[in-house]
């Protein structure tokens, strides 16, 4: 049987970073990865520059399509404001969000995990873990139907919000599922369209009950989508199916800014986000089977992003294991996230459900762009802005 110091499941920016974190500190590292490498991953493509500071060497030349610089905002595809990410009297690209696509952008954490000395294997599907006093032992199937048996001193489940490392540790938890859906246009931003650009998001409020529909640009293509961002609100959706709703969002949303697509000939791809929904046990109690990224639930409840976040906790994981202290690594987590996020998950609350009047007197706001890149690069917290947001805007209300 193989013998590792750490094997990482899944190859997402969780699983990456950590694996290329634990190999640089000396650790015989080994990361597995179910699909055949590069492979789509459904996301919207959004990194926020931040990232740098947790892996300094990513060359964004190599990784990013565009970099945006504004944010679009509409209410019903109306009523738009243009701003910049960064105050107007400021040149700092530190609020800078990179436009990746997730098959370039994950194969190239992989590849950069391997450079510090891990071992990389895709195609390989983990069946489960068990664990035990001398170490786990991860059982897995390559795709050409190979058992293969392997013992480590550590895992970390990196494998997403259906993994099976969860499942098999004993950590699993509910969840709270957000919903979402997109398409990869082609586009070229050479045809005359006034409204896209290549350097802005946007971000319309007013088409999806209880979340928001998105167009980020790429090199050759838009990033096309909607989610609904309180997962209760699903269960009352009457009428139209969740689809349907998110379906037509995007397509509304495309006719809005002047772009006809046969929607027929595009591929819709779907998937949930696990929110952030409070702190839970995230090692086992002997610290050797530790759960990172969307394995972790750690999506950001009021954006829905969470690459960021995901490489944030695979950094961490990886800290951890490296000094010992694997079994401390549940509140190393809720240390860098659970107060933050749970004020943004208050705000989620009232964002999702007066959407129209927090658009009025909040997202229209000249300072409101700013803010909110702050936050989704790690510059400001939910914690210092949620409370003071929110009073602002039922002040404004009740006038």
């Amino acid at each position: 049987m193989e013998d590792w110091d750490l094997i990482v499941v899944g190859s997402g920016p969780a699983g990456s970073i950590a694996a290329a974190e634990a190999a640089k500190a000396g650790m015989r590292t080994l990361l597995l990865e179910k699909r055949t490498l590069p492979r789509h991953k459904t996301c919207g493509g959004g990194v926020p520059v931040a990232l740098g500071a947790i892996a300094p060497d990513i060359d964004p030349s190599v990784i990013a399509e565009k970099q945006v610089r504004f944010m679009r905002h509409t209410w019903q595809f109306g009523s738009p404001v243009l701003a910049p990410v960064a105050s107007e009297d400021s040149k700092d690209d530190s609020l800078t969000l990179w436009m990746v696509q997730r098959s370039v952008f994950d194969h190239y954490l992989a590849m950069r995990a391997v450079r510090f000395g891990a071992e990389l294997r895709d195609g390989v599907t983990v069946k489960s873990v068990e664990n035990a006093k001398e170490g786990v032992t991860v059982h897995a199937l390559t795709n050409g139907g190979e058992i293969s048996h392997l013992h480590s001193d550590f895992v970390i489940g990196a494998d997403g919000v259906n993994g099976v490392i969860a499942k098999s540790a004993g950590l699993q938890f509910k969840r709270n599922i957000a919903m979402a859906m997109e398409v990869e246009a082609p586009h070229s931003y050479h045809d005359g369209n006034e409204i896209l650009r290549e350097d802005a998001i946007h971000l319309e409020y007013g088409a999806v009950p209880y979340g928001y529909a998105w167009i980020f640009p790429k090199a050759d293509h838009l990033n096309v989508g909607a989610g609904i961002f309180l997962p209760q609100a699903q269960k009352q959706m009457r009428g139209e199916t969740l689809r349907e709703t998110l379906l037509k969002a995007m397509r509304e949303y495309m006719s809005s800014v002047g772009v006809e697509m046969d929607w027929n000939r595009l591929r819709i791809y779907a998937h949930p986000l696990p929110l952030w929904s409070g702190k839970h046990r995230l090692n086992t109690l002997d610290g050797r089977i530790l759960l990172a990224g969307d394995a972790a639930a750690l999506v950001n409840p009021l954006f829905g992003d969470g690459i960021l976040h995901a490489a944030r906790s695979g950094k961490i994981a990886a800290e951890c294991l490296v000094s010992g202290d694997g079994e401390n690594y549940t509140n190393a987590i809720n240390s860098q996230f659970a107060d933050n996020f749970d004020a943004a998950r208050k705000l989620a609350k009232f964002f999702y459900q007066w959407t129209g009047l927090v658009y009025k007197y909040g997202i229209s706001r000249p300072s409101a762009t700013h803010t909110a890149a702050r936050l989704l690069c790690g510059e400001a917290l939910f914690t210092d802005v949620a409370g003071k947001a929110m009073r602002r805007i039922r002040a404004a209300m009740s006038k």
